[in-house]
Order: C-alpha cells, then sequence, then structure tokens
C-alpha cells in the first residue's frame, strides 16, 4: 500500500522553526523525486519544494527561498522541509508528494505531475 505520512507540523510564533518530516511506504523510494507543496485557506496548492531521487538537486520556490531547505534520507525513505524564519503567510496545511522519475537530475514543481500525496500536515505562524 502506497503511503506518505507527514508529521511535525504545528503552531510557531514568527520567526520560529519547525522541521516537517514525510515516511513514505509501499513504493521503492529512490525512484521518486519528493516534492513539497502547501495550500492556504482560499488559495490553490502550491510549489514549496523539490529534491531530486538521490539528493543531488533540489529546488524551492523563491518565497520560500533562503528560508527552507528540503532533504531526504532514502535509508529512512523520509523526506524533510526543514522552515526557519517562517512568517504568518507561510500558514497553510503542507502536503508531501511523490512524482517516478527515471532518471536523476530530473523533477517537477507541477502538482499535477504527482501522483501520490500525503494526507496533509497544518502549520500555523502566528504575528
Amino acid at each position: 500500500q502506497v503511503q506518505l505520512v507527514e508529521s511535525g507540523g504545528g503552531l510557531v510564533q514568527a520567526g520560529g522553526s519547525l522541521r516537517l518530516s514525510c515516511a513514505a511506504s509501499g513504493f521503492t523510494f529512490s525512484n521518486y523525486a519528493m516534492g513539497w507543496f502547501r495550500q492556504a485557506p482560499g488559495k490553490e496548492r502550491e510549489f514549496v519544494a523539490v529534491i531530486s531521487r538521490s539528493g543531488g538537486y533540489t529546488s524551492t520556490a523563491n518565497s520560500v527561498k533562503g528560508r527552507f531547505t528540503i532533504s531526504r534520507d532514502n535509508a529512512k525513505n523520509t523526506v524533510y522541509l526543514q522552515m526557519n524564519s517562517l512568517k504568518p503567510e507561510d500558514t497553510a496545511v503542507y502536503y508531501c508528494a511523490a512524482d517516478y522519475q527515471h532518471v536523476e537530475n530530473s523533477f517537477s514543481s507541477r502538482v499535477t505531475d504527482y501522483d501520490t500525496w500525503g494526507q496533509g500536515i497544518q502549520v500555523t505562524v502566528s504575528s
């Protein structure tokens, strides 16, 4: 059974940090690029960060660049999102997602390219 389970969300004050984790099971994790997306109330789901199959390539959205870092541990089938200097506008439900890739240096920031999603986890940043 293919599954992604996020953890580590919660309530934090502006300027604080959180680390999200996403544990994968039921598929060959190292064959998939992994992405983080978020969705705020009344807004569309948007790209946050992505990491290639072995972790050699990453990309982050301009809105979080320099504050958020994506990483993965293929031995633990887990992808992480370290979020620093959090702002109230980072408040959203955060989702991890998996995208099968044939090659290492290929990944996507498009929501529609991802076929496996976690259930999402709430991150709330208070001002």
